[in-house]
């Protein structure tokens, strides 16, 4: 993976320091994981005087939200606003969105998922980045199971739940996994997610 990719920190005047600390932690975390991440660490790797990232994050579970925070805010870049799927837009184009995001992340975005299992990895040895970690991720979870209300799903939950659990184990797989060297293409991404929604719904709309 390469530093581009791993979100190396663009101009300050294009982003603010925040972004600048949090892009810089994510980075650090897929070149050198956890125990790579330390304030001076992100200091250097941001290109920032020493001391700014101590003054923006004093503790280690700061500086960790700051990372989680800023992770949100790339992961919701994925798949912008504009095309997600309005809940008439019904069962294809929800099936189409997916298989983009997916597409995106396993294409241009693998380093997303590195620090995703990362944070998330240490979210289970730190119970109030768990917290914080779930809290932030719930603003997936929430659109997914109102656009699967929309598709027709009578359990929307549960079925999100097994919509995440098969999209996350697949870029588990293709990122990091035994299926690392081969990324699907679009096309068989869509065909994969329309088959597990009509085993669920049935005929989509």
């Amino acid at each position: 993976m390469t530093r581009a990719t791993a979100g190396a920190p663009a101009p300050e005047t294009s982003l603010s320091r925040a972004e600048r600390i949090g892009d810089a932690a994510l980075a650090l975390l897929v070149e050198r994981g956890m125990r790579g991440l330390t304030h001076r660490a992100v200091d250097e790797r941001a290109g920032l005087p020493q001391g700014s990232t101590s003054n923006h994050a004093r503790t280690r579970q700061a500086l960790l939200e700051t990372a989680v925070r800023r992770q949100v805010q790339r992961e919701a870049e994925v798949l912008t606003p504009h095309e997600l799927p309005g809940p008439e837009s019904g069962g294809d184009t929800l099936v189409d969105a997916l298989a983009l995001a997916l597409h995106r992340y396993l294409g241009d975005h693998r380093s997303l998922l590195v620090s995703r299992y990362e944070l998330a990895l240490e979210a289970t040895r730190r119970p109030e980045l768990r917290t914080f970690f779930d809290s932030a991720g719930s603003t997936f979870h929430t659109p997914l199971i109102e656009l699967m209300a929309a598709a027709g799903s009578a359990e929307p939950e549960r079925h999100a739940l097994s919509l995440i659990a098969w999209s996350e184990g697949l870029m588990f797989s293709c990122a990091v996994g035994s299926f690392h060297a081969a990324v699907p293409s679009r096309a068989e991404l869509r065909t994969g997610i329309d088959e597990l929604l009509r085993g669920m719904l049935g005929d989509l709309t």
